[in-house]
């Protein structure tokens, strides 16, 4: 799969000698350009994710008893705006978002719920393994990681997280080589239960490639 959110040429090169591995290891490799339809799957689970994020953070606050000097989400944004030691780097976009949904009983988290499963599952991961008839996906895991930058932000460019992690599925990660002294994983995936095949295609890959090496302190 390679048609994941973004594109690095230094990971495509890793890529190429991951699929010429597997090649070598008895694999028929299928390119595979998309998995989700449309944009509306990423939409309806983000919807998804802002309802469970409220109930999520609202448990959680409970769980520390009457005491507790923040009891839920209002008071958690409170407290930022009041106290703005992080607020210059990180906002609280998301916690602002999360705080006015319904939460996990209600009609609207179901809706969201039911279209992000029918568009992941179905016609989704599901759907392009029945019609290339295939054992499992493989994509690069996602780019290098990146400094942190509180002038630029972030330097995302690559990720291929979004169908398994939608869907539910069963993914697996192993080490698939280094740029610049940094990891880069190689995630293999597929439909519900098919953990053990998963788990059988990513130790061979791992054995056959032994990438991993203890990490180390990178001089300045």
């Amino acid at each position: 799969y390679t048609g994941a959110d973004g594109k690095n040429s230094d990971v495509d090169v890793l890529t190429n000698r991951a699929v010429s591995k597997m090649k070598d290891l008895g694999a028929e490799i299928i390119e595979v350009d998309q998995i989700f339809l449309n944009d509306d799957i990423d939409y309806n689970a983000f919807q998804v994710m802002l309802h469970e994020y409220k109930d999520g953070l609202n448990d959680y606050f409970a769980s520390l008893g009457p005491d507790a000097a923040i009891k839920n989400l209002t008071e958690l944004i409170e407290f930022n705006i009041n106290d703005k030691v992080e607020m210059d780097f990180y906002g609280q976009e998301y916690l602002e978002m999360a705080v006015v949904m319904e939460g996990m009983e209600s009609e609207d988290y179901f809706k969201h719920l039911e279209a992000a499963n029918l568009g992941s599952r179905v016609n989704g991961i599901d759907r392009v393994m029945d019609a290339f008839n295939l054992d499992a996906i493989m994509a690069p895991s996602g780019s290098p990681a990146w400094k942190t930058d509180h002038a630029n932000g972030d330097k995302f460019t690559l990720g291929s997280s979004s169908p398994a992690a939608i869907s539910g599925y069963p993914s697996i990660t192993v080490p698939m080589g280094y740029v610049d002294e940094l990891p880069v994983g190689l995630s293999i995936f597929g439909r519900q239960w098919s953990e053990g095949e998963l788990i059988d295609i990513a130790y061979l890959y791992e054995q056959a490639t032994k990438h991993r090496r203890e990490p180390k302190y990178i001089e300045k």
